[in-house]
């Protein structure tokens, strides 16, 4: 299925999810990017009476609540563990754990800006150390999207269980702010709020996994957050084809001092649905990717929602390792270690865990002023040899071969010329060996 990008919008704000794994199932055919799920979460609206203010809850474990609206929340519950028949992809390409000999992101707090978190979920247990509702409506994540974001960044390692999904951070610890319900909504002043408060909260990390327009509510919150040092990732949006004419920059991830992520398939092409309006700093995998959802695993997901988390574990971990470097100077060591840009939409390429937690720099590095020192379990670039120049190679082995004739033309004479004046250049005489009992 095509989409799983948050779009908040004075229009709507529309998550798309697949509930079953590629290659084991197929999504369901006609889908496409912000297309409604396979199952239709359910409704829900705002009580008739004063929303009271959102507060936090600092509770890492969640009990399922009823939605406003008094109907049950129908949270998807996911796929078992055994429907995961191999490593994902991306986990392979970005071979992130590599990087775990140096740091799995303990220390590093990632605040989770979507739908809500599964914290029932055997890899994310433990993991949430504060949450906030924004909707105020229930915690619980009724639609799933924040709990597959979730997974990327921190699933745990259990593959001794047979698990072979992990999160690119294990060791890191998360805050839940709910932002939205999966429902279409006008309300732009939500996504701010969660932002806000994650910052606030001691997130070093934000994911933002949504694309809202560009209001004053908005950008004082990304200002608040790099006010507290904490380095916002987001999704640079999903377009589908019939809005390519009338495509338009996505927010938060549009401004500056945001590590903008676009997505790529497996082949690492720029997946279609990428938004290419909005300013890209990196890509990462956004296509068939699996991820956990209610307390099992989803499959086949696509969307930039996805492309950010990977980025997000991936600044967690440079946090963890290189605690005193700023947001910024993150962002700078994420976009140069980059594998290099691929076309429109890439940005600085493919984002490299490894390079960002190993490579030697200056940690007031800019992209484009340096290039960082790769270690040496890495390949190291070779530039090309230059173009042969055949007309002066030529001209020099003439000049080598004749100055090596000269060279045993003077020996030779040097050798026979004082034998022949000893014998007055007459010939001399061949000597016969003895053989036999003669040799002596």
């Amino acid at each position: 299925m095509r989409g799983a990008g948050l779009v908040a919008g004075a229009t709507s704000l529309a998550l798309t999810t697949a509930l079953v794994f590629a290659p084991v199932a197929a999504a369901a055919p006609g889908d496409r990017p912000h297309a409604a799920p396979t199952t239709k979460p359910p409704t829900t609206r705002p009580p008739a009476t004063k929303k009271p203010k959102p507060t936090p809850t600092k509770s890492p474990e969640r009990k399922q609540q009823q939605a406003p609206s008094g109907g049950q929340c129908n949270k998807p519950s996911g796929q078992p563990a055994s429907a995961i028949t191999q490593q994902p992809w991306a986990q392979r390409r970005l071979d992130f754990e590599q990087a775990w000999s140096i740091t799995r992101g303990a220390g590093v707090t990632v605040a989770v800006v979507d739908s809500g978190i599964e914290a029932a979920h055997p890899q994310l247990k433990g993991k949430i150390v504060g949450s906030f509702d924004a909707t105020g409506t229930t915690p619980t994540d009724c639609y799933g999207h924040g709990t597959q974001v979730s997974g990327i960044i921190a699933a745990s390692d259990m593959r001794r269980r047979n698990v072979p999904f992990v999160g690119v951070a294990p060791q890191v610890k998360l805050l839940d702010a709910k932002f939205t319900t999966g429902e279409s909504t006008d309300d732009n002043t939500l996504l701010p709020k969660a932002i806000k408060w994650a910052a606030e909260h001691g997130a070093k990390v934000i994911n933002v996994s949504a694309r809202a327009p560009d209001t004053t509510l908005l950008q004082q919150a990304v200002k608040v957050a790099q006010q507290h040092d904490a380095l916002i990732v987001a999704a640079a949006g999903n377009v589908d084809k019939d809005e390519r004419g009338k495509e338009s920059a996505g927010y938060p991830a549009n401004y500056p001092g945001v590590l903008s992520v676009a997505a790529v398939d497996q082949s690492g092409t720029i997946s279609d649905f990428s938004n290419h309006k909005t300013r890209i700093d990196v890509s990462a995998p956004g296509q068939d990717i699996i991820s956990t959802v209610g307390t099992g695993y989803a499959g086949g997901l696509q969307g930039t929602s996805f492309s950010a988390p990977y980025a997000a574990g991936v600044a967690a971990l440079v946090r963890s390792r290189f605690p005193k470097l700023t947001y910024q100077q993150v962002i700078n060591r994420i976009l140069i270690t980059a594998e290099g840009g691929n076309g429109q939409g890439s940005g600085y390429g493919m984002i490299s865990p490894m390079q960002a937690v190993s490579a030697v720099m200056d940690p007031n590095a800019k992209p484009g002023q340096t290039s960082a020192a790769r270690p040496l379990s890495s390949p190291v670039p070779i530039a090309h040899a230059a173009p042969v120049d055949h007309r002066t190679r030529n001209i020099g082995l003439g000049i080598a071969g004749g100055a090596l004739a000269l060279t045993v033309l003077v020996a030779f004479g040097g050798a026979v010329i004082p034998m022949g004046r000893r014998r007055g250049w007459k010939p001399g005489r061949i000597q016969a060996l003895p053989t036999g009992e003669d040799r002596h």
